[in-house]
């Protein structure tokens, strides 16, 4: 969530950013509430330092019966005060959560998805001599993917992968690991991006939890909308909805010291989420499933860093689109499509012949300040000053989609994939698939 003390300095741009994102907030209510808040803790605050003088001076004899009375009447008065002030409370932080980050000014302004920008495009449209066809039919022809024996066993929207297509994915994770964690690669990329002073640590692979607790599920301001998440019956959890959301909670209530950052994961875990209001061709296939495996990056950084670590992850991304050789556009996400938490969000589309057209495999997010405030992630500066850490999550690999994007551009005639360079050593320099 955003600090109080910028909202008020902030009003009118935060009103139209959040106007920007198609949020309907009050910040004139919120205020007035914070004005109210902070009455009632001044007067809360009051009697209880008079409470606690009276209380103090009767102990060790049998005092007067005015005083008596007094701190009688001081506790019935503190009472109700206290429960306006709880009420009060509850109000403002509903308020206040309810406002999104502001977005950076590169942002494009746009009130929908239909008016991000296309920034680049890289590698021309795959062109096949022969009639293409989707990776749906490919796995399905050649063993791969049964959905039908897993809506039998787990309902609709699940499937078994099975056989090189299995391979195929630890291929892809491995190659991953060994890219990302690797602190020349890292340097590699970011001197190719061109970003300046940025420190080159690698990335540490991690394998999450499956769960995360609703408190911090919202913290992190991604449990909405609740419909789309699967709640864990008679538990306070859920089942993670991507990586970064348990990635991102790992460090609530530290402070870092600032020798230590950045702190960059890379983590992979099994994510689940209802996808509700998919339809058609997204129905085809492993596109969009109730469960499905991704690769995550998370970040944390001074305040300084925090921008530089979002240009990272989009060379990262660049990167691994490239090394699999597969044509792909970078697209700039407007105020409305980045996302109630994020200040900048960037979307990367790898074109997919079966369908004719991009699909997204990445995003990166830019979330500055606003989950660290909630989580209370914190750095010790080198002056001894505590500040919030800066936030960034990004899409390593989408593990499904990346698959159909690779079965779909290397597709062959005879319906066997020819594997991408940069895998052959992790599939025993196969060729073909």
């Amino acid at each position: 969530m955003l600090d109080i003390k910028f909202i008020r300095e902030n009003k009118e741009a935060v009103e139209n950013s959040a106007k920007n994102k198609g949020y309907d907030v009050s910040i004139d209510r919120l205020i007035e509430v914070d004005d109210k808040r902070r009455q009632l803790q001044v007067e809360v605050d009051e009697l209880r330092t008079k409470r606690n003088t009276l209380s103090g001076s009767i102990q060790g004899g049998r005092p007067e019966q005015s005083v008596i009375d007094e701190v009688k009447e001081l506790k019935e008065k503190l009472s109700v005060l206290e429960s306006d002030l709880s009420q009060v409370e509850s109000e403002y932080y509903s308020l206040l959560k309810a406002i999104p980050n502001v977005s950076m000014d590169s942002v494009p302004v746009g009130a929908s998805e239909d008016e991000n920008v296309v920034d680049k495009t890289i590698g021309a449209p795959t062109v096949k001599t022969f009639s293409v066809k989707n990776h749906a039919e490919i796995a399905a022809s050649r063993g791969w993917i049964d959905k039908e024996r897993a809506a039998k066993v787990a309902g609709s929207r699940f499937a078994y992968i099975k056989g090189d297509m299995v391979k195929l994915q630890m291929a892809l994770i491995q190659f991953a690991f060994d890219t990302f964690s690797d602190e020349h690669m890292i340097r590699t990329i970011v001197e190719k991006a061109g970003i300046s002073d940025l420190n080159t640590k690698p990335f540490t692979p991690v394998l999450p939890p499956y769960f995360i607790k609703t408190e911090l599920y919202d913290a992190m301001d991604r449990l909405e909308p609740r419909e789309d998440r699967y709640k864990i019956e008679q538990e306070d959890s859920w089942l993670q909805g991507s990586a970064e959301h348990v990635l991102g909670s790992m460090h609530a209530d530290e402070i870092i010291d600032e020798t230590n950052l950045p702190i960059r994961y890379i983590g992979y875990a099994t994510s689940f989420r209802r996808e509700a209001g998919t339809y058609g061709k997204d129905m085809e296939g492993i596109m969009r499933m109730h469960q499905f495996d991704k690769l995550e990056f998370e970040s944390f950084s001074t305040p300084e860093n925090g921008y530089k670590e979002h240009l990272l992850m989009i060379a990262l991304q660049e990167h691994i689109l490239s090394s699999l050789g597969i044509p792909y556009r970078v697209i700039k996400k407007c105020t409305f499509d980045i996302g109630k938490p994020n200040a900048s969000g960037v979307d990367m589309e790898a074109w997919l012949p079966g369908q004719n057209q991009y699909r997204e495999t990445h995003t990166a997010d830019y979330m500055t300040d606003y989950q660290s405030r909630r989580l209370k992630t914190r750095v010790r500066k080198s002056s001894g000053e505590v500040e919030l850490v800066h936030t960034n999550d990004a899409t390593a690999m989408a593990l499904g989609r990346i698959m159909i994007a690779i079965i779909e551009n290397y597709q062959n005639e005879d319906e066997t994939v020819t594997i991408p360079e940069v895998l052959s050593p992790y599939l025993k320099n196969l060729e073909v698939l």
